[in-house]
């Protein structure tokens, strides 16, 4: 379904599947829509009233998600055939498949330069493949449990997977490394979402509970309560300033970040940031020093919005049913009527269904913000009267302010770190020596 949530929610809904819906995504241009199911077919929707689809058949089992590269010429599918298969979204028939899995694929995606695939399978491993040579390059191993979804930083560096086994854990394909692992979950993770900036991961769970952990801290800092009963999906907008969450309890919720709104990626070109504290040093290597209290590591912060969150549902929602009656070749060619009513705009022309650029456009949807945003700062900074040279100086400390908190935070940590160790020395040294008293 999808849904038009102005002026007014009503919902659409595009029959075409004969059996379940696994994964559904939108194409980055926009244009498309491609959808997975346990029919063993995907679909590429027009998003447009008449529901013309087409649909993609090679797979010999349930099909568990879609994905498009960047460019939007390419479809990933993951399969419980255990394949992965690459399809060219332009001519609508398979390119090639990767068969290296033992067990189910339960997901499949394209890095963001679209040169990698990344696929996790109930076997128990993430895959890392050369989507040009069609070879695995890597393969990581986790003997605990099987991975429910995987998916790529922004950058590109690294991988996220969601478990089953109730973990989250974030590698480094550049160095084979495991850089964070998280148990914070009481259920199996099902989903995760990285915010744009890539600072911030979202996850989804069967505990019911979504949570946020700041990747450059390495922390857990928020607890999200909402649904009542597993939460399967979840996803930062393009922007970062929302996420919607889809849970068991045929909800869906949509959240406002309240982020930092500082990029964070200046300071980076010119500080290099560490995603993990070092291992705590030797005790050896440290000046003893007398014990002092010290303040705990920060906790997170649990929010259950069921009391302040609107209720959308109403007892007769408008939904409309679109049948794929209609099938389509090509993402440029579509027939039907020159009078049909595009469920996102009710004055839409038929050179709008047929390409549709405008309003699922991410670069469309930039330029708007970005016009809406520079006149507001110069009508502030010429209100104010700030001159560019004392603007630059201030952005220039705020962000040194920022790297020296940032600094000042994994120092304390550290700290923490030795004196429990100094602590923890010191009580087994006091131990031995009545041991050795007892002895004699």
């Amino acid at each position: 379904m999808i849904w038009n949530l102005k002026p007014q929610s009503r919902a659409f809904r595009f029959v075409g599947h004969m059996e379940a819906v696994t994964s559904v995504q939108f194409s980055p241009d926009g244009h498309l829509m491609a959808s997975a199911s346990q029919d063993r077919t995907v679909r590429l929707w027009i998003p447009c009233i008449h529901g013309e689809s087409s649909a993609l058949k090679a797979h010999t089992a349930p099909v568990c998600s879609v994905n498009f590269s960047h460019d939007s010429q390419f479809l990933v599918t993951a399969s419980n055939d255990k394949s992965i298969k690459v399809w060219s979204v332009h001519r609508q028939r398979l390119l090639f498949s990767l068969f290296q899995h033992t067990h189910w694929v339960r997901c499949a995606k394209f890095s963001p330069d679209g040169r990698l695939i990344a696929s996790c399978s109930e076997d128990k491993t993430v895959k890392i493949w050369d989507a040009t040579n069609k070879i695995c390059i890597d393969s990581f191993t986790d003997y605990e449990g099987f991975a429910n979804y995987i998916d790529f930083n922004p950058s590109g560096t690294c991988v996220v997977s969601a478990g089953s086994n109730h973990t989250v854990k974030l590698w480094d394909i550049r160095m084979n490394k495991l850089l964070q692992h998280y148990r914070v979950h009481r259920g199996g993770v099902n989903c995760v979402s990285f915010h744009p900036s890539g600072n911030y991961l979202i996850t989804a769970s069967a505990d019911g509970t979504l949570k946020i952990m700041d990747l450059l801290e390495g922390r857990l800092i928020y607890t999200l309560h909402g649904h009542k009963g597993p939460v399967l999906s979840v996803a930062f907008s393009k922007g970062g300033e929302k996420f919607a969450s889809g849970g068991a309890d045929a909800q869906v919720l949509l959240w406002k970040t309240n982020f930092d709104t500082f990029n964070y990626k200046e300071v980076l070109k010119q500080h290099i940031r560490r995603i993990h504290t070092d291992d705590p040093p030797h005790l050896l290597d440290i000046y003893p020093r007398s014990p002092h209290p010290h303040d705990g590591q920060s906790q997170s912060i649990e929010i259950d919005p069921s009391f302040d969150v609107t209720d959308t549902q109403t007892l007769d929602p408008p939904v409309v049913d679109i049948s794929s009656s209609v099938y389509f070749s090509s993402p440029s060619r579509t027939t039907g009527s020159s009078n049909g009513i595009s469920p996102f705009k009710d004055d839409t022309s038929n050179e709008d269904l047929r390409y549709r650029p405008a309003l699922f456009s991410p670069a469309s949807s930039r330029r708007r913000l970005e016009d809406e945003v520079e006149p507001a700062v110069c009508t502030v900074d010429k209100r104010i009267g700030i001159s560019p040279a004392l603007g630059n100086a201030l952005e220039h400390i705020v962000e040194q302010l920022d790297v020296l908190t940032l600094t000042i935070s994994i120092l304390e940590q550290r700290l923490t770190l030795t004196e429990d160790k100094l602590k923890e020395c010191l009580e087994n040294q006091h131990k031995m020596l009545l041991q050795a008293r007892q002895g004699e």
